[in-house]
C-alpha cells in the first residue's frame, strides 16, 4: 500500500484544514487508518483512526474538534480540524494497517506497516 498525504498550509488560529490520504491497491476497505503528527523536538503522537467498519479513535487533544472519515470508493481517508490551535502544529502523516481478523490498538505507531509521507500544519496565534 502506497499513501500520499495532502492538504496541509498554514492557518491562523481558530481556523479549519482538511487533510487527504489517498491510498493505492484494490484493498483499501479491509485497512484501519490512522493518522499521527510530529512537532518540533518531540515524538511521534497519535491523531485519529478509523476502523475498516468506520470505528473511530481520537487523541483526547484534538476531540471534538478533529473528525476523520473515510472514501472506500476513492481509496481515501480525510481529517477534518477544526477549531485549530498553535500546539496542533506538527508534520502530520497518515498510516495503513491490514486489520481483517483479528484487534488491533489504532492509538499505537507500531500497529501499522504503511506509512505517507508527511504534511506539514502550521496554525499561527
Amino acid at each position: 500500500v502506497q499513501l500520499q498525504a495532502s492538504g496541509g498550509g498554514l492557518v491562523q488560529a481558530g481556523g479549519s484544514l482538511r487533510l487527504s490520504c489517498a491510498a493505492s491497491g484494490r484493498t483499501f476497505s479491509s485497512y484501519a487508518m490512522g493518522w499521527f503528527r510530529q512537532a518540533p523536538g518531540k515524538e511521534r503522537e497519535f491523531v485519529a483512526a478509523i476502523g475498516r467498519r468506520l470505528s473511530t479513535f481520537y487523541a483526547d487533544s484534538v476531540k471534538g474538534r478533529f473528525t476523520i472519515s473515510r472514501d472506500n470508493a476513492k481509496n481515501t481517508v480525510y481529517l477534518q480540524m477544526n477549531s485549530l490551535k498553535p500546539e496542533d502544529t506538527a508534520v502530520y502523516s497518515c498510516a495503513a494497517e491490514e486489520t481483517t481478523g483479528r484487534v488491533y490498538a489504532p492509538e499505537l505507531i507500531n500497529e501499522y506497516h504503511y506509512w505517507g509521507q508527511g504534511t506539514q500544519v502550521t496554525v499561527s496565534s
